[in-house]
């Protein structure tokens, strides 16, 4: 059995664990199409531009860890860090991850985030979270994240970032054929952990976090994120990988 951190006296079977995150899984790859060709590239990048493993390894916005696990198997001296703002998903994270990477709550529309996770990474990761954010805050996220990050270290984001050259296109991938059916999914996935006792004090927390943060799906071109980062003091800015409308962005102090 395993403890959920956060919830006094609140335990849960490995198996439930292990079954709520691969069905995390599926409900991303919902939203993210070759979320796992994502994941490969952002991995060997990072691996190419340093020529080793990276040593310190920080995942932002990681819900219940799926991509820090898979780092800590490919990368097994690797010192990996895991942080989210949503209780009820660092609490599967925590309990997965346990000795294998550290898991913080932090909040990545106020600069407090980096004195929580600290500096000297190699490698800052952010998939499918800055659309959370207000423009303002996502600029301020670049000029955190490039503060957090070691001499020659890498930052990719991951998220909708429709190409401007191509407005046609990107406006017949909108909404993506699978998109209500990952929303449909999503919705399911909350519906079904709100049933579990254990975690209603977390699904508490995680409300009255939520209540009054609406997302604020921000939306922006490649480009727009482009001249974010380097006014944030980035050199070299592109974009590493596209499917439709998501793409990733890395960015190198």
């Amino acid at each position: 059995m395993a403890t959920i951190t956060g919830a006094p006296g609140a335990v849960l079977d490995p198996t439930q664990i292990v079954r709520w995150r691969e069905t995390w899984s599926r409900v991303m790859g919902g939203f993210v199409p070759h979320l796992a060709s994502l994941e490969e590239t952002l991995c060997s990048v990072a691996e190419a531009v340093r020529g080793r493993t990276p040593g310190r390894v920080l995942d932002l916005g990681g819900g219940p860890g799926l991509l820090a696990e898979r780092m800590t198997r490919r990368w097994t001296d690797a010192a990996i860090t895991l942080m989210d703002i949503d209780p009820v998903l660092l609490a599967l994270a925590r309990s997965a991850l346990a000795g294998k990477a550290r898991a913080l709550e932090g909040d990545l529309s106020t600069p407090r985030w980096v004195d929580r996770a600290g500096c000297g990474y190699d490698l800052v990761t952010v998939v499918m979270t800055l659309h959370y954010l207000t423009p303002a805050q996502v600029r301020a996220f670049y000029d955190d994240a490039r503060r957090c990050l070691a001499p020659g270290g890498l930052l990719i984001v991951a998220d909708l970032m429709p190409d401007e050259g191509l407005p046609s296109l990107m406006s017949a991938l909108n909404p993506a054929p699978n998109e209500a059916a990952a929303e449909l999914a999503w919705a399911q996935w909350w519906s079904d952990i709100g049933e579990v006792e254990v975690l209603r004090p977390l699904l508490a927390q995680r409300a009255a976090i939520f209540g009054e943060r609406l997302p604020a799906e921000f939306t922006a071109p490649a480009s727009w994120h482009a001249t974010a980062a380097r006014e944030a003091g980035f050199g070299e800015v592109g974009i590493l990988w596209r499917c439709g409308r998501h793409a990733a962005l890395a960015a190198m102090v």
